[in-house]
């Protein structure tokens, strides 16, 4: 089976769906839909089945709540204010006994436990002036290539590949990087959704001699200001849950814990759960 990610629209007389197949992570996610839910539901399953996904995720509205939990599916995670002001709930159903088991979550439990005791005023330092804080542009695919080969011997999504990072941003995905001796070390980004005005922050990645000055914090906050200045309020970050540095980032950062996703997708070294963290931009 192709191992790339696509995205596919179905049109039907009385429903409609946007579909993302993510062979890679063996994983089917309906992004959107309109019309009737049992028959888009429907055949989200039949293409389950067809891809041989092992967990179907659907990105659901409010007032389909306790339709989903009657058709099987579980709710995972929240994105306040995704859909223009109106929550989204992150429902799954698992298709092999293997993908619904993990060993993790009891100690991820604890983990964000011990998160929230952590201290929240903001640090004002600044790294040495050796490090140079820029906007990316696609000049810069190759080298943010690297970045993410060097940090994470998987990812969920292709970014080993510079096509696929000039690709992003021409579909209005903003990176911010942190240059060193002219080379960059840290990197993340904002995937935007201009139709719903939300942002996923995403491919975060720190070489680790790098990582003692909180370079993150500050390209996030600058991924921040910037989609601020595009109207762009609901905030969201999807992080890996055995992942301490990363989590409390984002805690320190203001965003709220929203759920996790068990054995989300394929990143770092394995199969790992993700943490769903949300901010309300317009507040702050």
């Amino acid at each position: 089976m192709n191992q790339s990610a696509s995205t596919i629209h179905i049109e039907e007389s009385n429903y409609s769906i946007e579909v993302y197949l993510d062979p890679f992570n063996k994983r089917i996610r309906i992004d959107d839909y309109r019309g009737n839910t049992n028959l888009l539901i429907e055949k989200a399953e039949e293409l389950a089945a067809i891809h041989q996904a092992e967990k179907l995720i659907m990105k659901a509205r409010s007032e389909d709540f306790l339709h989903l939990y009657e058709q099987g599916f579980q709710p995972e995670a929240v994105v306040d204010r995704y859909f223009l002001g109106s929550d989204a709930h992150f429902f799954s159903k698992f298709y092999s006994v293997e993908r619904k088991k993990n060993n993790h979550w009891v100690t991820e439990d604890g983990m964000v436990h011990s998160i929230y005791q952590l201290d929240t005023s903001i640090d004002k330092s600044r790294p040495p002036k050796e490090y140079e804080l820029k906007k990316a542009n696609e000049a810069c695919a190759e080298e943010l290539s690297g970045l993410y080969r060097q940090v994470f011997q998987i990812y969920p999504t292709p970014l080993h590949d510079p096509e696929y990072v000039k690709k992003t941003m021409k579909e209005g995905t903003i990176y911010y990087v942190y240059f060193y001796q002219g080379k960059i070390v840290s990197a993340a980004s904002a995937e935007v959704n201009a139709f719903y005005k939300n942002a996923e922050l995403t491919d975060c990645a720190t070489l680790t001699e790098h990582r003692k000055y909180g370079l993150m914090k500050i390209i996030l906050r600058e991924l921040e200001g910037e989609l601020k200045r595009q109207g762009i309020f609901c905030a969201y970050s999807i992080a890996r849950s055995l992942s301490f540095g990363m989590n409390a980032v984002l805690f320190q950062l203001g965003y709220k814990y929203r759920g996790r996703l068990m054995n989300n997708c394929y990143i770092y070294d394995k199969l790992e759960n993700m943490n769903m963290w949300v901010k309300n931009l317009a507040t702050c």
